[in-house]
């Protein structure tokens, strides 16, 4: 109000219809005024700048109110200071009383949210145990069931414990749920272990020192460290940390790597996981290694499971199912047809397929001939030059045999059943 008042003022005094009041850093406060009204400038006014199109002045007046204002600004930041310091030490006496506040207030807040998403979703509450078991009936995935409309989400069961359910090989259909149906596990755990109700109709949850998860792949290229190795380090620290009283998820081990690796290294981890002397965890395996379940008869505490899933002609459905019992179908051509691969790829795939499923047929009955006795039986020994005249008739082409060619080519036949 004091400049405006002074620059109506002066304006009116000198004539000056353009004059301005204008502050800047430098300057400070100052009277601007245009070229063509110079000469109507007071003698009493002095210089402080000079512009190209304008000059600018200062008065006695305008200094005494500079002094007045800037000092004013300099008083206001230190009773803002003094103000901020009275409230710091103020509450820095009642830091305790203020940080238990803040925590009650955060634990209502808490509980209050999962009470809120428990009602909203028909959870329950657990029983929780120290004896190891985790027993839950139609279990649901807290995030999945929400991204599925209309109810369709498929709940399952599940049981494992310290001793002959430990380890849980589960098989299937890649896109069949076998990735969200171990995930929720590990999920329902954590939300029993917190204090949180579960999405299932029953569940008995024992208590849990760590979850280890191995899923999905990931690299760190920067660092020189490729998917499978970054896989390998991720199953390094289980086995090294994991105990009888863990939970570990593995989805999928040695994918990264050649077939017989893979299924070495998967075999070898399915061991050392259910030996109770190395580690003796809690574990849900899912893999594509069908051989693996072969380790329920050879294993203590190994039991199989896999994904239920119906034929229709070509095509299949996925039920989302867990079932007792594992499969030796993986149904990896089906997926790829469902995620619009060329049916001219798909179809060569099967072919490829069967071609690889005869001559794993024909290796095998070779390895069993090369270790079982003779005295075994001449069944075993029929079978296998079957396979090997399977395997001569598939190589043979016949848009090049001629007749002779074909007779000569039974005739021999013929001799092998000898």
């Amino acid at each position: 109000e004091w400049l405006s008042e002074l620059e109506i003022r002066e304006k009116e005094r000198t004539g000056i219809k353009t004059l301005k009041v204008k502050y800047n850093k430098v300057f400070g406060y100052y009277l601007e005024v245009t070229n063509s009204f110079k000469d109507k400038v007071p003698p009493e006014w002095v210089r402080k700048q000079t512009l190209t199109n304008a000059e600018r002045y200062t008065t006695d007046e305008l200094k005494h109110l500079e002094d007045v204002i800037l000092g004013a600004e300099d008083k206001l930041y230190s009773l803002e200071y003094d103000l901020f310091s009275e409230v710091r030490e103020r509450i820095a006496s009642q830091v305790v009383r203020i940080q238990g506040t803040a925590k009650a207030v955060a634990m209502i807040d808490a509980y209050a949210s999962l009470s809120v998403v428990a009602t909203q979703n028909n959870y329950v509450r657990p029983k929780i145990n120290d004896k190891g078991v985790i027993d839950i009936k139609n279990g649901r995935h807290p995030v999945v069931e929400k991204m599925i409309s209309n109810d369709m989400f498929i709940a399952n069961d599940t049981y494992l414990d310290n001793n002959s359910n430990r380890v849980a090989i589960i098989t299937g259909p890649n896109m069949a749920g076998k990735s969200t149906y171990m995930r929720q596990v590990a999920l329902i755990t954590l939300m029993a272990q917190c204090g949180s109700f579960v999405p299932a109709s029953y569940a008995k949850i024992g208590v849990v020192d760590k979850i280890f998860t191995r899923v999905g792949a990931s690299d760190d290229l920067s660092m020189g460290q490729s998917t499978f190795m970054v896989e390998m380090m991720e199953v390094a620290t289980i086995l090294k940390e994991a105990t009888q009283n863990s939970l570990v998820i593995l989805d999928e081990i040695g994918r990264g790597t050649s077939t017989y690796d893979g299924l070495s290294i998967a075999w070898a981890v399915a061991e050392y996981i259910s030996d109770k002397e190395k580690c003796g965890a809690k574990t849900l395996f899912a893999t594509h290694y069908h051989e693996l379940i072969q380790l329920e008869e050879k294993l203590e505490g190994v039991k199989n499971y896999s994904i239920a899933v119906k034929e229709k002609g070509e095509d299949i459905i996925f039920l989302r199912k867990i079932i007792s019992g594992g499969t030796d179908e993986s149904y990896g051509v089906h997926v790829a047809k469902l995620a619009g691969v060329p049916k001219a790829v798909t179809t060569r795939a099967n072919e490829v397929l069967r071609s690889i499923e005869r001559k794993n047929v024909l290796n095998e009955k070779k390895l069993e001939k090369e270790n079982k006795k003779e005295t075994a039986g001449q069944l075993d020994m029929y079978n296998y030059k079957l396979a090997e005249i399977a395997h001569e008739i598939d190589k043979i082409d016949l848009n090049q045999l001629t007749p002779i060619d074909a007779l000569n080519t039974l005739l021999k036949m013929k001799e092998k059943m000898k």
